[in-house]
């Protein structure tokens, strides 16, 4: 272990050069033959090594001011993991991508059953319906040892974080920024309970704010860790797009979630649908496009709560896809005040949930 943290040392300090990426820093540890070689390659190497003026200039300077043992201390102090493409414990997955990220930044927990990883991407100004299918699908994979895998933002990737957390599955968020800068800043909570149930990930180094240019290749990554992306709504330009491009690049499987044809946010998914990609309604769905089992049931256990009759009345009526308050009250013949009541305490029994003010679905 002792050998991999002096390994580590090295990547870390390449990972503050500006200039060198994944490309020209495999370049340079192939001709000098170690990273630590080629962490005190002089010029001659350098320009051997294919490193314009700019990146030999940025490796100069970037040694003579970074004193790697205490870059290494810090990240500990911050209870982040330096995980290098050279250790054991980077993902499988990722590392199979071309030119993968020569380091990650873990504040969690990474663990064997993150190589069955499904990335859920989608519109940060989802619709009632796209919440729901979200929740839905993060809740069921989850519930089936699946890894859900999103980018913290608001919208689709908040929905599937949560709802895999609530599930009491695991979830990575990979980041656009340091994994010390959490964004949006109103996930900072979220963030810190995946850290207990998953990780953050980010290849950027701490206190790297996120910037427009760091999320294509932050959606680069969510791909990689990923054996398929799953988009949910979309529309013809969302970043959710970017993702499955990597996810095509990567030779990884693309899946869609049909929608009205009237939202511009099915817009994307049914592009994808026409280009091949799989139609997805079901967790189970997923599963199948991925050849993957199930460990543990998806279905939902046989109804054992009691109920009164108006209780029964209404919540035959709610189905999966939220509806208005007035809809349910009239499929169930009840009235308006009876409707809230009942709706209500099934609220309170974990029936039914509220989705947005008068909105209200199948909670099981």
């Amino acid at each position: 272990m002792k050998r991999m943290e002096d390994v580590i040392r090295y990547y870390i300090g390449f990972n503050l050069v500006p200039g060198i990426g994944p490309l020209r820093l495999a370049r340079l540890i192939e001709r000098c033959g170690s990273v630590a070689a080629a962490w005190h390659a002089d010029e001659t190497m350098m320009i051997a090594s294919g490193l314009d003026a700019r990146s030999m200039a940025g490796l100069r300077e970037v040694r003579q001011r970074i004193d790697l043992d205490g870059e290494l201390e810090r990240l500990r102090a911050a209870g982040v993991t330096p995980i290098a493409i050279a250790d054991p414990r980077y993902p499988p997955l990722l590392r199979m991508i071309p030119a993968p990220p020569p380091l990650l930044y873990l504040s969690g927990t990474l663990t064997p059953a993150d190589q069955r990883a499904v990335a859920i991407v989608g519109t940060r100004h989802p619709s009632h319906y796209g919440r729901e299918v979200a929740r839905r699908l993060a809740h069921d994979l989850a519930a089936a040892g699946i890894t859900i895998v999103s980018g913290l933002a608001i919208g689709i990737d908040t929905i599937v974080h949560t709802a895999a957390l609530e599930v009491g599955g695991r979830t990575i968020a990979v980041l656009a920024s340091g994994v010390d800068r959490i964004y949006p800043e109103r996930n900072l909570a979220l963030a810190k309970r995946i850290t207990t149930s998953g990780a953050l990930l980010s290849d950027y180094p701490l206190g790297t704010p996120p910037a427009p240019l760091n999320f294509p290749p932050r959606n680069r990554i969510i791909a990689g860790l990923s054996l398929g992306t799953v988009v949910v709504e979309a529309g013809e330009s969302s970043g959710a797009l970017i993702t499955v491009q990597f996810a095509l690049d990567q030779g990884r499987e693309v899946m869609a979630v049909p929608g009205s044809i009237f939202s511009p946010l099915s817009a994307g998914p049914h592009r994808l649908i026409r280009d091949g990609a799989a139609i997805i309604t079901s967790a189970d769905d997923v599963l199948a496009v991925l050849n993957l089992d199930q460990q543990t049931p998806l279905h939902d256990a046989p109804l054992d709560i009691a109920l009164t009759p108006e209780e029964e009345a209404i919540y035959g009526a709610v189905s999966a896809e939220p509806q208005h308050i007035d809809v349910i009250g009239r499929a169930a013949g009840q009235s308006a005040a009876a409707t809230a009541a009942a709706l209500a305490l099934l609220e309170l029994k974990g029936l039914v949930r509220q989705v947005a003010p008068l909105y209200y679905a199948r909670g099981r």
